[in-house]
């Protein structure tokens, strides 16, 4: 695509114009497609030109009869003149309209190149958090020199630790339920009308045979529970939805708690009418946010009728009001339900909203038993940043958590029993003081086997932070039978050196103290 040559009648003009235009290569948008890119483009085009001349608004509305506002439109990225404001706006740019709309963009604009050339700020679930995709530019234009240096610091980053979409989708989603402090009222409604419409048991459980029934005779879908089965290589593959056939595939591995799970999830995008969503379960690719936003959807809306919100609030009225602790409380309400640990502790979002409780954090763990290694897969942070909390630098969690020592609990049950899908789920509860902030959680948490993946064992954990609300709460919360734990992060951050569970070297604490007798040498050194 030609680009057409600036001129400009001020030698000084002309040099600042030539500069700021020297060109990056023309990157593949699809200009037709994407009509919001390509007043983007132009208004950062314009508003370089503009610049470059030394012009305000009022001084380029003399040039071309345009109004300040809808130039102050156009550069915003608002607005797309027609094609004889383009030419008037080329003429007086000392441009050309070939080169005002073609996708090139100049030099210093390179790092916003990479970013619309990646899709990436579109795929960003920016209107969730009520930006735009034109704010954004216009921030990056105001100040290009500093901002695309940080753009550009970002993107090296991400490269340089395999940071890919997928993951700001799952950060923009844990964000965007921590907003909400994870409930969300139009979800609940439609899953409280939904189980009354056709007659769901309002204090569970819901039966597997019941959603089967309404999948086929209401959604009109066909179920195959055996073609999973025949490919090895699926066997931690738990559903995959054919959308032209409207057929759910289901793994005959899964227990009847899991089949109930993925059919209500199912029955979620139909009732909730999702469109662009996951073909299977769990993914192998994730392509866009709203994928990730409509699965966690339709997830919650599985988990509001397979759990009535109103009964499960009895339920915790009740366990909250009794003065000590019993291991098998949790056990007794996932069997009350019939669902997992996961749906179970998923439904504990109603602790913010009916008991005012919100400072609280979810885990999920998982344990790789064939390379003996923890890691956190999911985590949920309402309120704040709470202490326990991911490590994405490959550090070794501390063995103290209660999670840590349920996975162990269950690792010994494993070396007597052959049969994964008969280990039992393992429950209990500690009050967790962390040693180097004094925070102290209440956490209830549940251990299982990850059926039918092999080699892999569960554990999801709730922690709420203890204060005088809490306990007025949760009656339970000091029993003496609850073991209190001082405890850390990772072992390679904490500072305790003699823990009797320590698994890794403090080799973080240690580059810490060292940094601050540094600093503190230094401090003396120079005052």
């Amino acid at each position: 695509m030609s680009v057409g040559v600036i001129c400009v009648n001020t030698g000084a003009a002309k040099g600042r114009a030539k500069q700021a235009f020297e060109r990056v290569p023309t990157f593949a948008l699809i200009m037709g497609r994407d009509k919001q890119l390509q007043r983007i483009l132009l208004g950062l085009k314009v508003r370089q030109l503009r610049q470059a001349h030394g012009w305000n608004f009022d001084e380029l509305n003399r040039q071309t009869g345009i109004s300040p506002s809808y130039l102050n439109e156009i550069e915003k990225g608002k607005k797309y003149p027609q094609p004889e404001l383009l030419h008037k706006l080329a003429k007086a740019l000392g441009s050309s309209v070939e080169f005002l709309t073609s996708p090139e963009l100049p030099a210093q604009y390179a790092p916003i190149a990479r970013l619309l050339e990646s899709n990436f700020l579109n795929e960003l679930p920016l209107s969730f958090f009520g930006i735009n995709l034109q704010q954004v530019v216009e921030i990056m234009a105001r100040a290009p020199g500093r901002v695309n240096a940080f753009i550009s610091a970002m993107l090296d980053i991400a490269r340089h630790y395999s940071v890919h979409n997928e993951h700001f989708f799952f950060a923009a989603l844990r964000a965007y339920q921590e907003l909400h402090m994870n409930y969300f009222e139009d979800i609940e409604q439609v899953a409280a009308a939904f189980t009354c419409e056709h007659q769901l048991p309002l204090d569970g459980p819901v039966s597997a045979e019941h959603l089967a029934y309404l999948l086929t005779e209401h959604f009109d879908y066909a179920l195959d529970d055996q073609t999973l089965g025949t490919y090895p290589l699926l066997r931690g593959v738990r559903a995959v939805f054919n959308p032209r056939q409207r057929r759910l595939y289901l793994n005959p591995l899964l227990n009847q708690r899991q089949r109930a799970f993925q059919m209500a999830k199912e029955i979620g995008f139909a009732a909730l009418r999702l469109e662009q969503r996951p073909l299977a379960t769990p993914w192998l690719r994730v392509r866009t946010f709203e994928e990730v936003l409509n699965n966690y959807r339709a997830a919650y809306f599985a988990v509001a009728i397979l759990v009535p919100r109103e009964a499960f609030v009895r339920h915790l009225h009740v366990l909250f009001q009794q003065p000590t602790w019993r291991e098998e409380s949790l056990l007794d309400l996932m069997a009350h339900y019939q669902v997992s640990p996961e749906v179970l502790f998923q439904r504990f979002n109603v602790l913010s909203q009916a008991f005012d409780l919100h400072k609280i954090f979810f885990l999920r763990l998982i344990y790789d038993a064939e390379h003996h290694q923890i890691e956190i897969d999911k985590e949920l942070h309402l309120n704040r940043q709470h202490r326990p909390q991911a490590s994405g630098l490959g550090q070794t969690y501390c063995r103290r958590w209660l999670s840590t020592s349920l996975l162990q609990r269950l690792d010994t049950i494993a070396r007597h029993t052959d049969d994964e899908g008969a280990w039992p789920m393992v429950a209990g509860a500690q009050r967790m003081l962390f040693a180097d902030s004094g925070e102290e959680y209440l956490c209830l948490a549940v251990a299982k086997t990850a059926y039918p993946t092999p080699n892999r064992r569960v554990c999801v954990m709730l922690g709420v932070e203890l204060d005088d609300h809490a306990r007025s709460v949760i009656r339970f919360a000091d029993d003496n039978s609850i073991e209190s734990r001082i405890v850390g992060v990772t072992c390679e951050q904490c500072g305790w050196l003699d823990c009797p569970q320590r698994a890794a070297e403090a080799r973080e604490f240690a580059r810490r103290e060292q940094r601050r007798q540094m600093e503190k040498i230094l401090t003396l050194l120079t005052e």
